[in-house]
């Protein structure tokens, strides 16, 4: 179960469902973890320690570099603190398999995502 204010994923973007591909198998060679798919543009680990996931989705819609994602109990009362803060919102809140979630940059620029289930 997530934790609510805890970082449980961290995303690598590629541009095709060949490099999603090329990518798990690496990092399962590598590693030894095993991945879950969720169609052809994403799969995630089920033994790596933090979850990570591999996001083949379009340039405009994923992640410029890797990506931290932060589980919390209420998307909306997090939106609102991260605009409060100073954060800008770069992908507005949409729905995936398991949830919803959206994406921002803090000040320096670095973004994140915040995900729930609920």
């Amino acid at each position: 179960m997530p934790t609510h204010n805890q970082i449980d994923l961290v995303e690598f973007s590629v541009h095709s469902a060949g490099e999603l591909s090329a990518t798990t198998t690496f990092l399962s060679a590598v590693f030894g973890w095993s991945y879950r798919s969720y169609g052809d543009d994403y799969s995630d680990s089920v033994d790596s320690g933090v979850t990570n996931g591999v996001n083949a989705s379009e340039p405009g819609e994923r992640a410029r570099m890797p990506l931290a994602v932060v589980y919390v109990d209420d998307l909306a009362a997090a939106r609102t603190a991260v605009v409060a803060a100073g954060g800008s919102i770069v992908q507005e809140i949409f729905a995936f398999p398991g949830g919803r979630r959206f994406h921002f940059t803090e000040p320096s620029g670095n973004e994140l995502a915040i995900w729930s289930d609920k």
